[in-house]
């Protein structure tokens, strides 16, 4: 019979560690309970790792890099916090707890400057909120409304639930586009390699041979001596240009009309719009099913969202439900939402249930999102091996081109 790894904490926010002999984790969860423990995490020992019990693994991963604290961070600690207090631990002595088991020295800090000023009598709206950089408005009116409500656990969990699934659309975005951008990036490599290490020694070659090259032969070889000669001025003018745009995306002005040229980009424009959809959808239901009022809402979402084009659509929307316009007819004259999100947004509002029919909309949006990159990720793989495929063989042509015209010369 296997032996457990437990830790758990006491009703009065005391850390205990132990070992106990169970046929499976759920045994000791079971026992710790019959000791009157919180279970917070339990696993084999000598390093063979069991399936942690899920509704109890409150400790925060061993990672190399403890630098800043990061977005995943705070959902793991939004998840110990949700799941302390769904156990009956007060709010200080989760709080306690969590300075405890943070594994990075940053979120320590954080949790212990947050129980101290709560235990001085600050809200945790409050307290969290001196740390804006990594509790975010979105954050911080959900806890606000769950102490107001008198729902705070209930307020956290729909807090994690939002967090982990913004954490797996992003995961899911970069898992596509891992690849392309490899392959872009390994094809750029080698085709450079070749034109400034492969193909000057041809160039010797040639020379000596005194003979006329085709065409395709000079281009190739004169782009290579380009390259090699100057290189420094393609690297000046790449670092300038990207300094420059980003400086000139950095006004209001430069990111209004690039967000709105993106949008109007086919096909990527169509994935961004729904990306947006479902961030806005996703994040105002969540404000909303917690207590948090729409205008009150809106305010929040026009800071989570990122293209400038759809945050200036959301201010305009603000205007409309402040006049009492309802939030479908502000949205549909915006010209930034699609009409499905418009009617269900419109039926959510007939029927009462708006919070709900957002949700709804998140979904679909969501799906369609990762749907679409799915499919152009399935077109631009076979088009960027096709277009590298397509330059590599042009070189190689060209040289041997040119390798012929010298073995044809009269002797």
């Amino acid at each position: 019979m296997p032996q457990f790894q437990y830790q758990a904490t006491t009703p009065q926010g005391q850390l205990i560690e132990g070992v106990r002999e169970a046929e499976e984790e759920r045994a000791v969860v079971a026992w710790l309970h019959t000791q009157g423990y919180i279970p917070l995490n339990i696993a084999l020992p000598h390093g063979r790792d069991a399936k942690p019990v899920r509704n109890w693994q409150l400790s925060l991963p061993e990672m190399p890099w403890r630098g800043r604290v990061t977005q995943r961070d705070v959902l793991l600690l939004t998840r110990e916090l949700a799941t302390m207090l769904a156990a009956g631990l007060p709010l200080d002595r989760a709080l306690s707890a969590l300075v405890g088991l943070a594994s990075k020295p940053a979120l320590s800090r954080v949790a212990d400057d947050v129980l101290k000023n709560v235990q001085q009598g600050q809200s945790l709206a409050d307290a969290l909120a001196q740390y804006p950089t990594i509790f975010p408005p979105l954050y911080l009116n959900m806890v606000r409304a769950g102490e107001v409500g008198g729902f705070l656990e209930t307020a956290l969990q729909r807090l994690t639930e939002y967090l982990e699934r913004a954490q797996e659309v992003q995961e899911e975005v970069k898992s596509a586009l891992t690849y392309p951008v490899l392959l872009v990036l390994f094809g750029a490599g080698a085709i450079v390699f070749m034109f400034i290490f492969i193909l000057p020694r041809f160039a010797g070659l040639f020379a000596d041979s005194g003979q006329a090259l085709p065409a395709a032969t000079r281009f190739m070889l004169t782009t290579s001596e380009v390259l090699r000669s100057y290189w420094w001025a393609f690297l000046l003018a790449g670092a300038g240009g990207g300094f420059g745009w980003q400086r000139y995306v950095a006004t209001p002005q430069g990111r209004l009309a690039w967000d709105g040229l993106c949008l109007r980009l086919p096909l990527l424009g169509a994935l961004l719009q729904k990306r947006e959809v479902g961030r806005f959808s996703r994040t105002l239901s969540t404000l909303l099913s917690s207590g948090v009022p729409l205008l009150q809402g809106l305010e929040v979402v026009e800071a989570v969202v990122e293209n400038s084009v759809i945050r200036q659509a959301v201010k305009e929307v603000r205007t409309g439900v402040r006049e009492g316009q309802g939030l479908a007819a502000p949205l549909g004259r915006t010209g930034a939402f699609p009409s499905l999100a418009l009617q269900m947004i419109g039926v959510g509002e007939e029927t009462g249930r708006l919070d709900d029919m957002l949700k709804q909309v998140a979904d679909y949006f969501e799906r369609e999102t990762q749907r679409q990159i799915k499919r152009m990720t399935s077109l631009v793989e076979p088009i960027l091996l096709l277009t590298m495929g397509l330059i590599i063989g042009f070189v190689v042509i060209a040289m041997l081109v040119g390798i012929f015209s010298i073995n044809d010369m009269p002797l």
